[in-house]
């Protein structure tokens, strides 16, 4: 199944339906109709709910030891219904239910199969195997093995297996249940820490510290908002979010929490404070916040907010193109590798012939050598003289207006290159400057958006909360300066002005984002970009530039799509 997020814990195992599944076969392959019986037993709450059980005629011969072992023989399914009639009762039966079974992937395979067979679709349910369960949960040396028969007879079942599938599917309702009374005291409650547990490998039940430490979430709301562990020093160990700070912060405490690096941070833990949220988005963008102030040591991610690259114009008479660590007003980026960086420069220079040797060169009748590019004419050789200042300017201009979105002249110079290339059957040349130009369409793309978006003074926006109300979100230079909600029923617009009148001031920094964190100015544009978002005021239009990257998003598109096509081909 799915994984499950952790904002989705918290189906009590109490209120959890489970369909127990056995089947028996003829021995063949889960490719052929090889089911002979059927037998589930669907049970909640310790309550036995229902019961179902079938022969099924395989159209097909028992092997002889498989007789031997069940005493279904081909005599006994002569006339009872074929699988394709059985399986729509037995989907009915299960359906809403996590699908139980020992040795689960044997008796799923064999009923996917069966519905691909028949042309029925598989509901894909939460399925539970008892016996990677039992792994999980029975302490080494309790049983020798997690044979259905050595757990019915650990457990003392009223019901033994015989293998026939009624009799087994009852008797592993009995180890079901004999296992579900011990995982309590492994912290697991809810059915996704159930699955998850059942999931991991043996040996990877919680720790001595995890169960110690387990009180530290009793006090944290069931609302969104951000976590944080402290160590004994009051140092923040680990920052995280959660749409249920109480629901989040107890599955480190519980055997779903399998990552050794967080289970040595949950051992120094002695404190988790929490900080409660509107909603996601405030959620998120203080965990940022709150990261880049205290990077945490188990925070692997987010650690510096504001370490980026940028590629700029450099300030002098013949600017070329620079790789640098720090904002600057009119940089294309950010990007959060030096490496992407550098392969837009290399993109921008085969659109454009801006020098690439990296010396000063003075305005003052430059004398010097040219060099290979100059003779190849992909330079004009200023450092000769033979480009003056004034013939220059049109080539840093030519980038200037491509960064800011004033004109996308080099994007069709790269782009008609391409069409060159393809034309001469260079196909593979082709490929590799269309991926480029891909590259840089989509870094100017996203750079001219978050400018576009840390440009405005404030902007309110909504978004809808599922249950008939809004979230609001206060943008202010990139920054969020406020956050609420007005639940259903609530006149949503005094709550806009309360948010507006209690909102942050933004500082200003330099550089396109305004001195904005990357991280938190793309969080927002996510955000306001999410179907059903409305701006509801503006302090001055949002407008990104007409001759900007976005005209290139349906040729970066087909570009995509077609280099997903040659990786396949």
């Amino acid at each position: 199944m799915p994984q499950l997020s952790f904002d989705e814990l918290g189906i009590p195992l109490r209120e959890v339906t489970f369909v127990v599944v056995d089947l028996e076969t003829t021995g063949g392959s889960a490719g052929t109709d090889a089911i002979t019986e059927v037998g589930a037993v669907k049970v909640r709450g310790g309550e036995r709910l229902g019961e179902l059980s079938t022969l099924v005629d395989p159209g097909t011969g028992i092997a002889p030891s498989v007789v031997a072992l069940t005493g279904i023989t081909r005599a006994m399914v002569t006339g009872a219904p074929r699988i394709g009639a059985v399986l729509p009762s037995l989907l009915e039966f299960c359906a809403g239910a996590v699908l139980v079974a020992h040795n689960a992937p044997f008796d799923t395979g064999f009923l996917r199969a069966a519905c691909a067979r028949h042309d029925l679709a598989w509901p894909r349910p939460a399925v539970l195997c008892t016996a990677r369960l039992a792994r999980a949960v029975l302490p080494a040396g309790e049983t020798p093995t997690v044979r259905l028969s050595a757990l019915a007879e650990l457990f003392g079942t009223t019901t033994r297996p015989t293998h026939r599938a009624l009799d087994d599917a009852r008797a592993t309702v009995e180890v079901l249940h004999a296992l579900l009374e011990r995982v309590g005291n492994l912290g697991v409650h809810s059915l996704e820490e159930l699955l998850a547990l059942a999931a991991s490998a043996a040996g990877t039940r919680p720790t001595d510290a995890q169960r110690r430490n387990r009180k530290l979430a009793e006090h944290l709301p069931n609302a969104p908002g951000v976590y944080l562990f402290r160590g004994a020093r009051e140092e923040v160990l680990y920052v995280g979010t959660s749409g249920d700070l109480r629901k989040r912060v107890r599955s480190y405490f519980t055997a779903a929490e399998r990552r050794r690096r967080v289970r040595d941070m949950v051992a120094q833990a002695v404190r988790v404070d929490a900080v409660e949220c509107a909603h996601a988005l405030e959620a998120r963008v203080r965990e940022l916040r709150l990261i880049g102030a205290h990077r945490p040591r188990y925070n692997r991610r987010s650690r510096t907010p504001n370490h980026a690259w940028w590629v700029a114009l450099t300030d002098e008479p013949f600017p070329r193109l620079s790789v640098v660590n720090r904002p600057r007003d009119g940089a294309l980026g950010p990007f959060r590798a030096r490496a992407l960086a550098v392969a837009a420069v290399d993109a921008l220079q085969d659109a454009v012939p801006i020098r690439r040797c990296t010396q000063r060169i003075s305005a003052r009748a430059p004398k010097g050598s040219a060099c290979v590019l100059a003779e190849l004419g992909r330079c004009g050789a200023p450092c000769t003289g033979r480009q003056s200042v004034a013939d220059y300017a049109p080539l840093a201009e030519a980038v200037a207006g491509l960064f800011a979105g004033r004109s996308d002249g080099p994007l069709d110079t790269l782009a008609e290159e391409v069409g060159r290339l393809a034309t001469d059957e260079r196909f593979e040349a082709a490929a590799v400057r269309r991926d480029r130009l891909a590259d840089l369409i989509g870094a100017l793309d996203r750079a001219q958006r978050l400018t576009a978006l840390a440009a405005l003074p404030e902007l309110t926006a909504a978004h809808p909360d599922g249950a008939g109300g809004w979230e609001f979100a206060v943008i202010r230079h990139g920054r969020l300066a406020s956050a609420g909600v007005a639940r259903r029923g609530v006149p949503p617009m005094p709550v806009v002005e309360a948010l507006l009148a209690g909102a942050e001031t933004a500082r200003t920094g330099p550089g396109p984002l305004f001195g904005a964190p990357e991280e938190e100015v793309s969080a927002l544009l996510r955000w306001v970009d999410r179907p059903g978002t409305r701006l509801v005021l503006a302090a001055t239009p949002w407008a990104e530039p007409a001759r900007g990257a976005g005209r290139w998003r349906p040729w970066l598109a087909k570009s995509v799509a077609r280099t997903r096509a040659d990786k396949s081909s």
